[in-house]
């Protein structure tokens, strides 16, 4: 599960900012949180903001961290890494970006963090808890200088000098075998899912619908359609594989296997007629709400963290509603998985349904350009207090402020 992560000069955020899955001392909405190794862990949290505040920057900083992780040991020596430091700051445009997330996985708790810049790996380190009481596993200082315990630094000196400064050690270890670095590298790498574009998932999605053998997925897409109210009864993905002459005169290369596969969906409609109807003659909701399914189903299975940014897009409001109460309800959500999302979505703004430590809020500096990010737990909020009504009227911040006195040109005098 994930505990909180920050991150330092990258993207948006100028300076340090923290992000935290951990519950405060209030026992409201016991649903919405799961106890693990004496820490009250919250199961949902909503992000709101005005547009270009830093919302989905927020969610770049993992995906930054999962993809670099992922990638590393396929990475030569001169590679780039993907790290973009903010940049309307000329000290900041030449510092490292700084991360670090704490988590738990297989029961243990774990910090990990790096301070990078496109170049090169500054430090880097991960620190177990198996008993509560910190143990360090690695830590890497000035690129390549490291440290390790007294047991286990013979078995990792030979590890280190495989390493590059463009590596990340964590990686570099799992790969050679190192069993205590890998239920943090799986964590980060297999357990952290980051939605950003629903619509740039379909193909994934369309494939774990057609490789769905024991219909599981089915029996729960279907249940979900159904309390979705979409009237739909049943489902048909086929697949079709194309011929590399189809892209001919696209490409002369020979093309991946996945692009040389296609698929085609029919939902079934109850009805006094019932009939079909093709994947493109439903709403956009429909086709959104279908391909967001997997991923929920594939999180509430595997205890992963599911990221969307912009869950609520084309989505009605109680379907959004229904996404969270599927997360945060204990008899359906079994091993307390998480869904982390940013939203426009002000019904959501409601004390009965997200706790005051599941909302928070990034706002951008006019000034400066940098993001902030903080949490409605930082406010005085009374138990009745309408949060919706007061972020609309700016009580919280992170709302646009819109000029009502521009002077509007005139067309004619564009043409012009």
């Amino acid at each position: 599960m994930l505990l909180e992560f920050s991150v330092t000069n990258f993207l948006s955020f100028k300076n340090k900012v923290t992000f935290s899955m951990l519950g405060n001392s209030s026992n409201v909405l016991e649903d919405n949180f799961c106890l693990k190794r004496n820490k009250k862990i919250l199961k949902t949290a909503a992000i709101y903001g005005a547009n270009a505040s830093g919302k989905t920057n927020l969610f770049y900083v993992l995906k930054a961290v999962v993809s670099m992780l992922a990638n590393s040991n396929n990475s030569n020596p001169n590679s780039p890494l993907p790290i973009t430091p903010y940049k309307l700051d000329k000290k900041s445009k030449k510092s490292p970006s700084e991360f670090e997330i704490k988590f738990i996985a297989e029961e243990i708790e774990y910090v990990y963090g790096f301070k990078a810049d496109y170049k090169q790996i500054y430090e880097e380190y991960l620190y177990s808890y198996p008993e509560g009481k910190q143990t360090k596993i690695f830590d890497r200082t000035n690129v390549n200088k490291y440290s390790f315990t007294a047991r286990e630094k013979n078995k990792l000196k030979e590890i280190e000098i495989k390493n590059t400064p463009n590596k990340f050690f964590l990686a570099t270890a799992t790969a050679w075998n190192y069993d205590k670095t890998k239920p943090a590298y799986e964590f980060l790498t297999n357990n952290i899912v980051v939605c950003f574009s629903v619509e740039n998932l379909k193909r994934i999605a369309l494939k774990k619908y057609d490789d769905d053998q024991d219909e599981k997925l089915k029996t729960f897409a279907l249940n979900f359609l159904e309390q979705a109210d979409m009237n739909i009864i049943d489902y048909e993905v086929t697949k079709f594989d194309l011929s590399e002459g189809f892209f001919s005169k696209i490409s002369e290369n020979s093309l991946p296997s996945e692009l040389l596969t296609t698929y085609q969906v029919n939902f079934t409609h109850k009805g006094e007629n019932e009939g079909k109807l093709s994947f493109d003659e439903e709403s956009k909701g429909t086709q959104i709400l279908f391909y967001l399914i997997p991923f929920i189903a594939q999180s509430i299975n595997d205890s992963s963290v599911l990221i969307i940014d912009e869950l609520d897009r084309s989505l009605h409001p109680y379907l959004t509603r229904k996404i969270i109460e599927l997360f945060n309800n204990k008899e359906i959500n079994k091993k307390s998985s998480q869904l982390i999302f940013n939203t426009h979505d002000t019904n959501l703004l409601n004390l009965d349904i997200l706790r005051r430590d599941q909302i928070w809020f990034t706002e951008k500096d006019n000034q400066t350009g940098y993001s902030d990010l903080y949490c409605l737990s930082d406010f005085s909020v009374r138990k009745d207090e309408n949060i919706e009504k007061g972020y609309m009227l700016g009580k919280y911040g992170a709302v646009p402020f819109i000029q009502s006195d521009i002077n509007l040109w005139d067309i004619n005098e564009i043409e012009k």
